[in-house]
This record gives C-alpha cells, sequence and structure tokens, in this order.
C-alpha cells in the first residue's frame, strides 16, 4: 500500500493505460479521481468496491475553457492533489499532406494543451504545498517520430518539453514532473493495426511481446511514490527495448 493516505487525479482513465493506472493506485491504496469522456460501463461496482476512494469526473478535455472550472472543483473536493497523471490522448492519423488542420489542432488540444493546463492548475496547489508528483504520458512516438502521425508526434514530443520545463520551475518547492514514453502497448488504440502489421511490429521488440497497460502503470507508480523523490525532468520509455 504505497499510495496509503495519497490524492491522485488520473486524466484519460476510462479505460487503455489510464484506467490501469486508476486501478493500480487504487490497490496501492491511494484515492484516485478519475476524469475521462466516457464513463465507464462497469463504474458502479468499482465505486463500490474501492469503498469510497474512486470518484469520477465527466468532462470532455476537448473543450479547453471549461476544463480548469472542472479541474479546480476536483481540487476543492479532494483538498488537494498528492499525484497527477496526464494520460488523456487522441489520434487523428493521416499523412501530414492530406491531414486537416482541424485533424492537427484537435490532437494538440486533447494531447498537449488539455495536459498543460490540468498541470497549471494542479501544479500551482503542489506548489504551494512544497510537495507533488506530475506524471505526463508521452510516446516513443514522440521521440523518435511515426509516418502518418504528424500531430500526434508533435503533441507528444511537446509533453516532452513541457515536462522538462515545469520540472525546472517547480523543482525548488520539491514537485517533481516526468514523463513515460510507452512503446507498443496493447489497447483500443493498437488493437485497430492488423494482426500483420503487430507481427512486424513484436519482431523489432527485444523482449518479443506487446506491453500491457499494466506495464505503462507500473512506472507509473515508481514515479508517484517517495522511493522516486530524487528524480525529475525524466524521460522513462516504456517499450520492451524498442527503441535502446
Amino acid at each position: 500500500m504505497v499510495l496509503e493516505g495519497k490524492k491522485a487525479l488520473v486524466t484519460g482513465a476510462s479505460r487503455g493505460i489510464g484506467r490501469a493506472v486508476a486501478d493500480l493506485f487504487l490497490a496501492e491504496g491511494a484515492e484516485v479521481w478519475g476524469l475521462g469522456t466516457r464513463e465507464p460501463a462497469d463504474l458502479a461496482p468499482r465505486v463500490e468496491a474501492a469503498e469510497g476512494r474512486l470518484h469520477w469526473i465527466s468532462a470532455d478535455l476537448s473543450v479547453l475553457e471549461a476544463l480548469e472550472g472542472i479541474i479546480e472543483r476536483a481540487l476543492k473536493e479532494s483538498g488537494g492533489f498528492d499525484v497527477l497523471v496526464n494520460n488523456a490522448g487522441i489520434t487523428r492519423d493521416n499523412l501530414s499532406f492530406r491531414m486537416s488542420l482541424e485533424d492537427f489542432r484537435g490532437v494538440l488540444d486533447v494531447n498537449l494543451t488539455a495536459a498543460f493546463i490540468a498541470a497549471r492548475t494542479v501544479g500551482r496547489d503542489m506548489i504551494r504545498k512544497r510537495t507533488g508528483s506530475i506524471i505526463n504520458m508521452a510516446s516513443v512516438v514522440g521521440i523518435h517520430g511515426n509516418g502518418g502521425q504528424a500531430n500526434y508526434a508533435a503533441s507528444k514530443a511537446g509533453l516532452i518539453g513541457l515536462t522538462k520545463s515545469l520540472a525546472r520551475e517547480t523543482a525548488s518547492r520539491t514537485v517533481r514532473v516526468n514523463a513515460l514514453a510507452p512503446g507498443f502497448i496493447a489497447t483500443d488504440m493498437t488493437d485497430a493495426l492488423s494482426g500483420e502489421v503487430k507481427e512486424k511490429l513484436v519482431e523489432q521488440i527485444p523482449l518479443k511481446r506487446i506491453g500491457r497497460p499494466e506495464d505503462v502503470a507500473q512506472a507509473a507508480l515508481f514515479l508517484a511514490q517517495d522511493v522516486s523523490a530524487y528524480i525529475t525532468g525524466q524521460v522513462l520509455a516504456v517499450d520492451g527495448g524498442m527503441f535502446m
């Protein structure tokens, strides 16, 4: 129960990596506020099983004008967060020369700008309390790029730059800011790929398997707890050695 007594806000918590992070944090004793566009179908039994330690906030992160107020209300309700996991993300893939400006901006709004708003809002409270851990969910695509994902890669590269800048700004107040860079992880996003594409990707992974959301959640747990108290401004790749 390494997070017992801690309070965490996890965006994009309805499925995939975000859900795995929320569930692991709950298992380790944290009180979790999950934020997402879609309320999970099994939310009621999960709330009951968590004995009051799981809360849900329905919010469309693409509506940036409303996001700060939503998070401020969650801050007031919780009394402040010890951990923020900026996990929410979307894709709208296309070749750059065919990509609409709307699709480019839309991905940056949710993946990067919403994360900035959440970090700014929660970070102010963390700075006042002189403690806290912010974890931004980047991607190996943000480091290496990927054809057909110029908007997604730009948003994730932006998250890495945001992480390092925030880490420098908050370190004197003992607030830590780090990023995770997942590789090929089995989620709804990757399920859309064909079996042939998946096989070719696995061939490039030294550990010879697709990652699980729980693999990323374990890395988030490490950065959320006090054992990582001397780590800030870093990007941890969780990719099975794919890009080492």
